[in-house]
């Protein structure tokens, strides 16, 4: 990846790892920053030594290119210009990403940045087949995650009625 600051051609580039295209929205926090990171980070798609995607980028000591991109947050659903409004506040963004870094490098990966909002070129040599969209939400009282409940003695294991009547004020499940 290169990108140029204040006159000076900069560049980036790791090994073998992930490139990763981050993004924060207007509803990202700390904590759901800090999931990805983890999330990303111990995602086994790296084959093991019998083709299996089953090791992390912890296992093989990659690395990780970071890369700042607020517009895939860009909702395209009318129109032909892509609506932007769902990126978040490019301050907070920032904030957020470099957060987001720093879970990486606290884990021990090797990790490569650009210049956060700097318009960048960046070349990928994509090997193998796997490429992710990877987005964490956050638990909702109306999310699967809360409504699930794994065995019928669980007292949390309600009637449909019951687990309305849990929600606050304006929400229904």
């Amino acid at each position: 990846m290169s990108w140029e600051d204040g006159g000076t051609e900069n560049r980036a580039s790791i090994g073998p790892g992930y490139v990763l295209l981050v993004g924060a929205g207007a509803d990202d926090d700390d904590a759901t920053v800090r999931r990805l990171a983890d999330k990303v980070i111990d995602l086994r798609v790296f084959a093991d030594e019998a083709g299996r995607m089953n090791l992390s980028l912890v296992d093989v000591h990659g690395s990780a290119l970071v890369v700042s991109q607020f517009t895939l947050f860009a909702d395209m659903s009318r129109g032909r210009r892509p609506s932007l409004l769902r990126a978040g506040d490019p301050k907070r963004a920032e904030e957020l990403y470099g957060l987001f870094v720093k879970q990486f490098i606290e884990r021990g990966i090797e990790t490569r940045t650009g210049s956060f909002g700097a318009v960048m070129r960046v070349s990928i040599e994509n090997d193998g087949p796997v490429t992710l969209v990877v987005h964490i939400s956050r638990p909702t009282p109306t999310s699967r995650r809360w409504l699930n409940c794994s065995r019928p003695d669980d007292p949390r294991q309600r009637s449909h009625d019951e687990k309305r009547d849990l929600l606050p004020r304006g929400h229904s499940a």
